[in-house]
């Protein structure tokens, strides 16, 4: 079988990387540019680090900042409106994956008007036409929203978050500059560094992984474990290596997909509003350890990326042990729950692993499931 692998046509990695978002536009011919970021990036400035670059080029604009931390249907249907209204002819997203999840919906929508309907977009949609030129700005260090071809929208109707998979809405354009991260706070730093380290363990253990994923993940572990410590106390060193860390790991696992881990922390993020990484994190080793069946020899790797000591020395099982301890350490040091106690009730489960098997990231985990077996696996966490 053939392996996809879709990635943004450009990218720009490093400090200073936003100076190229003008001469990228105008070089294309662009005119007017819709602005999607989320207030508090807008109350806080950062936004204003781009829009800054516009202005003193002259170069025309709009925001649209109508963004939740986990993006509605409303604020898509809200967004295509607003750019229609506006006379844009291209998308500049900064934020992270909130900001930029909106955006590709906006843009896939108004190439596509016939998906108008959001609920059609989940899962595969056969869309016809790539998304509105966008260039993504990335402000956290963990979703790689920028250059993945997933997006996740919350229904708040129905209480559920569902994943739209489509290779027309990556960014052409992604624009990873440490600068842009510098503000964010410790605890948005870690949790958001987690969901990286998530997004490349999962990837890397995924049914359908493959060796140029391979490759890319245990990088980005590499380069996670090496400098989200770093990052949490606001580094340049940590937030460089976190900033590239992450965007490798969304070269991985966007082209073969996740597990359990994310099809577990999308209902809790939809129903009690927990931060996608906080969720991502504490079920992270819950779910390492439910999957040694059947992913366990690859663990050895994992952890060796991880930086654990005479891991070659060990037998296989003492080699996942220490993986899955190293993980736990790193959670712990950047404070991350252990557990969701106060997060999960017990009245909530039930539903909660009935959307997590129905998740479009579930069927990429390594292990067979069921509703029961993740019902097993919440409550173990409680």
């Amino acid at each position: 079988m053939a392996n996809r692998i879709v990635l943004n046509t450009i990218s720009y990695h490093g400090h200073g990387a936003i100076e190229n978002i003008v001469p990228e536009l105008k070089t294309r011919g662009y005119q007017k540019a819709f602005v999607c970021s989320d207030p508090d990036l807008i109350k806080f400035g950062v936004t204003k680090k781009v829009t800054d670059l516009l202005d003193a080029a002259n170069f025309a604009y709009e925001i649209y900042s109508d963004i939740k931390p986990n993006p509605t249907i409303e604020n898509v249907q809200s967004g295509v409106a607003s750019f229609k209204a506006s006379g844009a002819d291209c998308i500049v997203t900064i934020g992270g994956g909130s900001s930029m999840d909106t955006a590709k919906a906006i843009g896939i929508i108004v190439n596509n008007p016939e998906f108008a309907d959001v609920r059609s977009l989940e899962g595969v949609a056969p869309t016809k036409k790539h998304a509105v030129f966008t260039i993504a700005v990335p402000t956290t260090a963990g979703t790689a929203a920028e250059v993945t071809i997933n997006y996740v929208i919350t229904d708040v109707e129905k209480k559920r978050k569902f994943v739209c998979v489509d290779t027309n809405d990556i960014p052409e354009i992604a624009v990873v500059d440490p600068d842009m991260m510098s503000s964010m706070p410790k605890g948005l730093t870690a949790a958001t560094g987690m969901d990286a380290l998530t997004h490349a363990i999962e990837g890397y253990i995924t049914k359908g992984h493959c060796a140029i994923s391979d490759m890319f993940h245990l990088e980005a572990i590499r380069l996670i474990s090496q400098h989200l410590r770093g990052a949490v106390q606001n580094t340049p060193e940590g937030r460089e290596g976190m900033a590239l860390g992450q965007y490798i790991a969304g070269m991985g696992f966007s082209n073969v997909g996740l597990g359990i881990v994310h099809s577990m922390a999308h209902g809790l993020s939809a129903l009690y509003d927990t931060p996608h990484g906080v969720a991502c994190a504490i079920i992270l080793p819950t779910g390492l350890e439910y999957n040694k069946r059947a992913a366990g020899e690859r663990y050895r790797a994992i952890g060796k990326a991880m930086g654990v000591e005479d891991i070659d020395a060990m037998t296989d099982e003492a080699a996942a042990d220490a993986t899955i301890a190293a993980v736990k350490k790193l959670s712990e040091d950047v404070g991350i729950p252990a557990n969701l106690h106060g997060i999960l009730k017990e009245e909530d489960v039930n539903f909660l692993s009935e959307s997590a098997f129905a998740d479009a990231c579930r069927p990429g985990n390594p292990q067979d499931t069921s509703v029961e077996e993740i019902q097993a696996l919440y409550r173990s966490l409680m």
